[in-house]
């Protein structure tokens, strides 16, 4: 007891504890720890609720219940548009938001002849209460002579005066027994009736599912259901987007003036969706992931693009579980008798997200087919070719810098096969790219009217070659080591590049074309003047948005094109195509291709036959091997001591020091030479000329530009 402020305070000792002499100090005594009466508790929730029998009875419980509460919905709105206009109100509106006038003109008059009956049947029924008193009392005293009479007539055949009451006595006891019966039966009937009740709602809300998806059975549950106008506004309106809820809250007929009629598409539905003035296309494409979920889909079972009309989105929604169905083989393989026609014909590639067959038109196209790795390329990519090697008049060269015996099935078909990853590879698919860069110059320079014959010249994982960094080693006059320009690169200078970018300005005319297939497009590896000199361009799945729009273009990415939104490894095979030759609806600007798989040993049959409708054709490992010249130090020897030559003249002394390696040349080439090394020829007295000072900036800048020599 201590004494604080003057008050007595009485504290509370710790308890004593008795300690053992004889036991170890150094050890503290063991304290049971029980396990605290809250913990246990909770454990025990925790471990009920996860129990399979809580989550079933739970689900049994939801399902049951959302049965009768669907049910008295159901019942319930059914008897409402059965004694109102709701019905044929509804009907109108949705009439007039499709435009349909004479529909909707239709509904309003059986809306009129409804309103007409109802109130003939109201007014007779008026009409029948006041009525009834009277009625009643005519039956009871038409009902009570007839008994009389039939009792007068009953005690004069009898001869007995007691049976005149004999009938008004039968009446009596049967409403007697009549009400006895009612009296029995009223009690159970009345516990009853509301038993059958439930049991009648219950059984409408099972007939028309009311309970929730993930209430059902396991065997009764699915992934998707069909979509309805219904479900397509109320999963916009659930797109957490202000200003769109508010518009379709607002709008009289329910939203249904925003949607076109919803149409069968191939494996799914498609349906136009016009929004509110105050909602961008934008917005909905952003929430794409968002708009699938509400539609119960995955998302890659939604396609959005921007559809001709403004403000206007294209939803494409697959059924569900459609797109993980595999499509059926190529025609090139199920078909043994099929051609091809380079000019009219077009290749059978896949089918589109609606099952159609996508078929690409390849006359005079370039092609571009990118992608990650292990996605599909290659075997899209060779499906082209395959199909235009049944025409016979088509040549190909083909460089596969993979180098593992994708493209070996060519050999006896291509003129040139390169097949090798290395830089002695990248150097000898530069030389091809470069005689097919010749070839399209010798074309152009024939007379007009001159039929040549299709040359396709193919790289394959070309993103090999624009990562190369070899050069060719030549001596110089002076006994020194030189290096010349990059055969790989994406830089302007790079010999691949340039060569690529030749073909691409002008090889359609001539009908000489080049398709490359390339990894995972950068600027590094896919430079901007290459990927856009192509006519055909496509794309499996990629990384990022940055990664589409070099592989397509800006403009089918912000329409709606997103192979960036394909998944990996479940999506192989499916591209997205964009540009000419793809059949592209009016205002479509991409189209989702499933293409078809033809495997390495369907494509060894296909290409058998191709074999067989040409001549023996011998495929070369490697491009001709032409002599190997400095040109600039060819045109500084030609020069002499002279300051200025006209070029004609410099042509002529070039082909006479080495007529195999410059009998094409021309002014035009000569030029190039120079423009290429940062020079130019000049003009003097209205021809053109080379001076001996342009050469030599011309030597002194590809030195400058050569690493090697700094």
């Amino acid at each position: 007891m201590s004494i604080h402020n003057g008050t007595a305070v009485e504290e509370k000792l710790p308890p004593l504890t008795l300690v053992n002499p004889a036991a170890d100090h150094d050890e503290p005594a063991p304290q049971p720890e029980a396990k605290p009466e809250r913990r246990r508790l909770r454990d025990g929730v925790r471990a009920a609720l996860a129990d399979d029998r809580t989550r079933d009875a739970w689900r049994f419980i939801v399902r049951h219940g959302s049965y009768i509460g669907g049910g008295t919905r159901i019942v319930t709105r059914r008897s409402w548009d059965s004694r109102s206009t709701s019905r044929y109100e509804r009907m109108q509106r949705t009439a007039e938001a499709a435009g349909n006038i004479e529909e909707a003109k239709e509904w309003e008059e059986r809306a009129h002849r409804f309103r007409q009956a109802r109130h003939q049947r109201r007014m007779e029924l008026l009409k029948a209460m006041r009525e009834a008193p009277k009625a009643v009392a005519s039956g009871a005293v038409a009902g009570a002579g007839m008994l009389l009479l039939l009792g007068i007539a009953l005690a004069w055949a009898n001869g007995d005066i007691k049976d005149v009451i004999a009938p008004a006595a039968f009446a009596v006891d049967l409403i007697r027994w009549a009400f006895f019966i009612g009296a029995v039966v009223w009690g159970p009937a009345k516990m009853a009736l509301p038993a059958l009740g439930l049991l009648a709602l219950w059984r409408v809300g099972q007939q028309r599912q009311a309970a929730p998806q993930w209430a059902l059975p396991a065997k009764q549950r699915v992934e998707g259901e069909a979509i309805t106008p219904s479900i397509v506004v109320k999963a916009f309106r659930d797109l957490r987007i202000g200003e769109l809820k508010k518009a379709i809250l607002a709008m009289e007929d329910g939203a249904a003036s925003m949607l076109s009629p919803i149409v069968i598409a191939g494996c799914g539905v498609e349906v136009n969706v016009t929004l509110p003035s105050s909602v961008s296309t934008d917005e909905i494409e952003a929430k794409r992931r968002k708009l699938a979920e509400n539609l119960n889909r995955h998302e890659h079972e939604l396609y959005i693009s921007i559809a001709p009309q403004p403000r206007t989105v294209t939803l494409w929604i697959a059924d569900s579980g459609a797109l993980d169905e595999p499509i059926g083989p190529s025609p090139l393989v199920t078909d043994p008798g099929m051609t091809a026609d380079y000019k009219s014909g077009r290749a059978p590639w896949g089918v589109d997200l609606r099952g159609d067959a996508v078929l690409i038109s390849l006359y005079q196209k370039m092609v571009l087919v990118t992608g990650l790795s292990n996605q599909g390329k290659t075997a899209s990519l060779r499906a082209l070719a395959l199909w235009l090697a049944l025409d016979p008049t088509v040549e190909f060269r083909i460089g596969d810098l993979k180098g593992i015996g994708d493209w070996r099935m060519f050999h006896g078909l291509a003129t040139t096969l390169i097949e090798g990853p290395t830089d002695e590879h990248v150097m000898d698919v530069t030389h091809m790219v470069e005689d097919v860069f010749e070839e399209m110059n010798r074309r152009i320079q024939q007379p007009e009217g001159t039929v040549f014959k299709p040359l396709v010249c193919i790289v394959d994982e070309a993103q090999v070659a624009y990562g190369s960094g070899a050069r060719e080693e030549y001596i110089d006059d002076k006994g020194n080591t030189k290096y010349g320009a990059p055969y790989g690169g994406a830089k302007a200078n790079s010999r691949y590049f340039r060569a690529v970018k030749g073909i691409h300005d002008q090889g359609r005319a001539v009908d000489v074309e080049i398709w490359e297939g390339t990894q995972d497009p950068t600027d590094q590896n896919l430079p901007k003047r290459s990927r856009e000199g192509n006519h055909i361009r496509a794309a499996l799945v990629l990384g990022t948005k940055s990664q589409a729009e070099m592989a397509l273009g800006e403009t089918p990415v912000e329409k709606g094109a997103a192979p960036h939104k394909l998944r990996q490894g479940f999506d192989k095979g499916q591209l997205v195509a964009a540009g000419e030759g793809v059949p592209l609806a009016p205002g479509q600007v991409s189209l989702n291709v499933r293409t078809h798989y033809v495997s390495t040993e369907d494509a060894k049959d296909v290409a058998d036959r191709a074999k067989a409708l040409r001549r023996n054709v011998t495929t070369l490992s490697r491009p001709v091997a032409v002599e190997k010249r400095d040109e600039l130090v060819d045109v500084r020897a030609v020069l002499g001591a002279e300051d200025r030559v006209r070029t004609t003249e410099i042509v002529h002394r070039l082909k006479n020091l080495a007529k195999s390696y410059y009998k094409d040349w021309d002014g035009a080439r000569l030029r190039r030479v120079l423009t290429d090394a940062g020079e130019d020829t000049n003009t003097f007295q209205g021809y053109p000329h080379v001076t001996r000072e342009r050469v030599l900036k011309a030597l002194a800048n590809r030195e400058n530009d050569d690493p090697e020599t700094r």
